[in-house]
């Protein structure tokens, strides 16, 4: 990495902005070319897991469908349980769902009832922290369920979208910011 600077500096240079299918005029960023190179991969989950170390997390929680890559790795960083937080369906048992608005309509996501005990300290991870509606949708089935939400951990923040504001109040930690 001494040839790329700080750690990163080498993950923004593995990032990609592709053009936005949902709309014309703006582009996502994706971190998907950054975890598809192994160092990109390692930095990319020491850099999201590292500022949690020694904190007593019991659980992480990955957001569908990136978060469940970055958190599953770094629920192992952090000697951790993981659970992922997925949309409406898709998980076996009963479950707890939480809708919320997108700048293009509404969604929904669910997460096991018993994926987390009351008191459990909480780590939600994803991909991108875009306009904060499924972060902040995550953090309240966290807290439904009784789990401490300790913060929100993100790769890449698009500052633009302001979805900080939604998490007003909480831990957030991005790594990359557009």
């Amino acid at each position: 990495m001494s040839q790329q600077g700080t750690p990163a500096d080498f993950l923004k240079s593995r990032i990609r902005e592709v053009p936005d299918s949902r709309s014309p005029a703006s582009t996502s960023t994706t971190s998907r070319r950054c975890c598809a190179i192994r160092r990109g991969s390692k930095a990319a989950i020491d850099s999201l897991a590292t500022p949690f170390g020694g904190a007593g997390v019991d659980i992480v929680v990955g957001i569908e469908s990136r978060g469940f890559i970055l958190g599953g790795a770094v629920a192992d960083r952090l000697g951790a349980g993981f659970c992922p937080i997925r949309k409406p369906g898709k998980l076996p048992a009963k479950t707890l769902r939480e809708s919320f608005s997108l700048e293009y309509g509404t969604d929904s996501i669910e997460i096991h009832t018993d994926a987390i005990q009351p008191g459990q300290r909480v780590l939600v991870v994803d991909d991108v922290l875009a306009t904060g509606g499924t972060a902040r949708a995550a953090a309240s089935l966290v807290k439904r369920l009784g789990g401490t939400l300790h913060g929100l951990a993100f790769l890449i923040e698009l500052d633009f979208l302001n979805g900080r504001e939604k998490l007003a109040g909480e831990q957030v930690t991005s790594i990359l910011h557009y």
